[in-house]
C-alpha cells in the first residue's frame, strides 16, 4: 500500500506530520497490509521507509512532483512525494493502491492552475484512496476534469464527492461502492485489460468541520497572489489558523481513516 510524504515534510507541522505517517503504516499493518511510504533519498527513489528515513523528511525536504524527481535524484536531495509522484512510484514498483489525505485538482478562481496528481492518476493503474479534492480548490472543475482524463470517482458508501473536511459538496460522484468487497469489484472490472487508468475512490471523512468551506474561501481569497508548489500549503495552513487548529486534527484522523479502508480494500481485491 503506497503512502506519500509531501503530508509529511510540506502539508502538516510537527507533531502532527509523524502522526499522520506512523498512524496510517499502523493501520495498513493492522490490515494485514504492507505500508509502502514514498520518499527520494540520497539519490534513489524509495518504496518503503525505515522510521530514520521518514523522519528525515519530516526534519528538511522539499516537495517532489513528477517533474521535480529528475533534479531532486541528481542532487541527491531529500524529497516528500505528492501524490503524483508516488503514483507513479507505485505503479513502476506494482503496487495498485495508494492513500493519501486529499487529491489535488483545479484552484478556485484559477483554472489554469492545475495539479499534475490528475493527470498522472489517469495514465497508471492505481487507485487513489482520499477524502475527495482539498476544499481550498474548484471541486467542480476538478471533477470535470477527471471525466474529460477518463478517470472514475467512486463515491465510498456516498454518492456525493466529499470535500475533505466535509462530507458533502453538492457534487455528484461517476459511480458509488458500498464496502470492501464491491469496490475490489469494481477496481478488478475497471483494470479488465490490465493497464486500465487510475480511479479515485472518495471516501467521506469520518466526522466533520464546521466552517470548513467559508474558512477555504477566506484562504483563497487572502492568498490570490501565491502560485505554484506554495499554494496548497499556504492555503492548508492559513485554513488551519483559521479553524484554530482543528484542521490539523482532523486531517491526521482522516488520512488514516482513509489508509484503513484502502487496506481492507486490497484485501478483498487479492481475495478475488
Amino acid at each position: 500500500m503506497a503512502l506519500e510524504t509531501s503530508i509529511v515534510g510540506q502539508g502538516l507541522p510537527a507533531p502532527y506530520n509523524l502522526m499522520a505517517a506512523r498512524g496510517c503504516e499502523a493501520a495498513i499493518r493492522e490490515e494485514g497490509g504492507v505500508p509502502a511510504t514514498v520518499a527520494v533519498l540520497d539519490g534513489r527513489v524509495h518504496v518503503g521507509l525505515t522510521a530514520p528515513q521518514l523522519e528525515r523528511v519530516a526534519e528538511k525536504s522539499v516537495k517532489v512532483s513528477v517533474r521535480d524527481i529528475g533534479p531532486v535524484l541528481a542532487r541527491e536531495q531529500v524529497g516528500a512525494t505528492t501524490v503524483a509522484a508516488t503514483v507513479q512510484a507505485a505503479w513502476l514498483a506494482g503496487i495498485k493502491f495508494m492513500a493519501t489525505g486529499g487529491i489535488g485538482g483545479v484552484h478556485r478562481g484559477h483554472p489554469e492552475d492545475e495539479s499534475a496528481d490528475l493527470e498522472v492518476i489517469s495514465f497508471h493503474g492505481v487507485a487513489v484512496f482520499c477524502a475527495g479534492a482539498k476544499i481550498i480548490l474548484d471541486l467542480r472543475l476538478t471533477l470535470e476534469r477527471l471525466e474529460s482524463l477518463s478517470v472514475a470517482v467512486l463515491g465510498y458508501g456516498t454518492d456525493e464527492f466529499p470535500a475533505f473536511y466535509t462530507r458533502h459538496s453538492g457534487c455528484p460522484v461517476s459511480a458509488r461502492v458500498d464496502g470492501p468487497e464491491e469496490t475490489a469489484r469494481v477496481l478488478n472490472a475497471a483494470w479488465w485489460d490490465r493497464r486500465g487508468r487510475g480511479v479515485v475512490v472518495a471516501v467521506p471523512p469520518p466526522r466533520e468541520l464546521d466552517g470548513a468551506e467559508a474558512y477555504a474561501r477566506q484562504a483563497a481569497d487572502e492568498l490570490q497572489g501565491v502560485s505554484g508548489a506554495d499554494l496548497t500549503p499556504r492555503m492548508l495552513a492559513r485554513v488551519a489558523e483559521l479553524s484554530g487548529g482543528r484542521t490539523l486534527d482532523l486531517n491526521v484522523d482522516l488520512v488514516i481513516h482513509n489508509a484503513r479502508v484502502a487496506a481492507r480494500v486490497a484485501r478483498a481485491f487479492l481475495a478475488l
